[in-house]
């Protein structure tokens, strides 16, 4: 391990500040009896340390270090499931809202005023998170083109940044599923004065008709299984002179699970899409009509998200709530450093349903 480290100019307990500092010989016995999963839990638990840590995992993604760690028996059971159950059928979809989108204080303390939960944009001269997503926001509503009074389905509204600025901006109606609770009632409360509509429900129990359908931080919860019938039901609900915009994280190869500490810890049933698997689900369905690769961004707001977190949370914490603020800073920063080696990327399609007889506009 230390000579595939040497590599990617990384020191054990060294003096840079993307060198781990090794607190116990305890770290060697969870990453190699747990790989990732152990690495990640060693993590909040103090085993082990690093200042620059979205440096760290980005030396160790662009070089040899992974080879290092082998995969372990919970790995391979975590694909099994994946390969021959649906782990992300309407059942199971609701982990996701019990284990993560209800930890809205924590989101509270991290993102953006509107509290965008997905990669923000930053163009040249954007300095700030609430910039970025408002940056964001409005290259969305371009890339569908809404017009005032129009409909858009937010699928994964999450809490309701998308439908907000749509509705203020751009004078749109809107209608968002999610499937948390939380969520739904910030957002009836916050924007109880606009024409929009939560419904706390799976994408594949919603029913109607919408100009536009926009979906963005959502597929990665969809599963491969469920990839053809996610777009499947868009194409059902907007009309045939309509867009979907789908904002995703995608991966360079085709999975069916995710990294083994994100799916305990963060996105239970999460899977980051390949474009082959992507455009196997729309065959026939949408025609593609522009594809922007925003990846780069999203190291930027993770990096973001984790400065606003250090401010805003609690600074007395007893044990449980330490190991909480560090599960936290783990997530954001580990996620940085994947985005910043390129191993994950952040693509926006925009899709038609009859293509665009007049010819399309590429927004940036």
């Amino acid at each position: 391990m230390e000579v595939l480290l040497k590599e990617a100019d990384i020191t054990l307990n060294g003096p840079n500040p993307w060198d781990p500092q090794i607190h116990s010989e305890e770290f060697w016995r969870r990453l190699y009896g747990q790989g990732t999963l152990g690495l990640g839990e060693a993590y909040m638990d103090g085993v082990w340390d690093v200042a620059d840590m979205p440096e760290f995992f980005n030396r160790v993604l662009r070089s040899r270090v992974p080879e290092g760690v082998r995969v372990t028996t919970n790995l391979v059971w975590q694909v099994v499931q994946a390969r021959f159950m649906n782990m992300q059928n309407i059942t199971r979809s609701q982990r996701v809202a019990a284990m993560h989108y209800n930890e809205t204080e924590a989101y509270k303390a991290s993102l953006d005023k509107r509290m965008t939960g997905s990669c923000g944009y930053w163009p040249e001269g954007v300095t700030n998170l609430d910039d970025a997503q408002e940056a964001k926001l409005d290259m969305v509503c371009r890339k569908i083109g809404v017009q005032p009074g129009q409909t858009v389905w937010d699928i994964g509204c999450g809490w309701g940044a998308f439908m907000g600025f749509a509705a203020e901006k751009y004078r749109a109606n809107c209608v968002g599923v999610t499937v948390s609770p939380d969520q739904a009632a910030y957002g009836r409360e916050r924007y109880k004065h606009l024409p929009i509509e939560f419904r706390v429900q799976d994408y594949r129990q919603f029913e109607g008709k919408t100009d536009h359908a926009v979906s963005m931080g959502m597929f990665e919860h969809v599963g491969h299984k469920n990839y053809r019938t996610y777009f499947e039901k868009a194409r059902s609900v907007i009309k045939d002179d309509g867009l979907f915009m789908m904002h995703t994280i995608g991966s360079q190869w085709s999975t069916e699970t995710i990294e083994a500490w994100l799916e305990k810890y963060i996105f239970p049933g999460g899977v980051i899409p390949s474009i082959a698997q992507i455009g196997k689900a729309i065959d026939g369905l949408f025609s593609v009509i522009d594809v922007h690769n925003i990846g780069p961004h999203y190291d930027k707001t993770l990096v973001a998200w984790y400065e606003n977190f250090e401010q805003n949370w609690k600074k007395d914490r007893n044990p449980e709530e330490e190991r909480f603020y560090r599960l936290w800073k783990y997530y954001l920063l580990c996620c940085a450093g994947g985005f910043r080696a390129k191993v994950l990327q952040v693509w926006q399609f925009v899709l038609a349903t009859r293509g665009v007889p007049d010819g399309y506009v590429t927004q940036r």
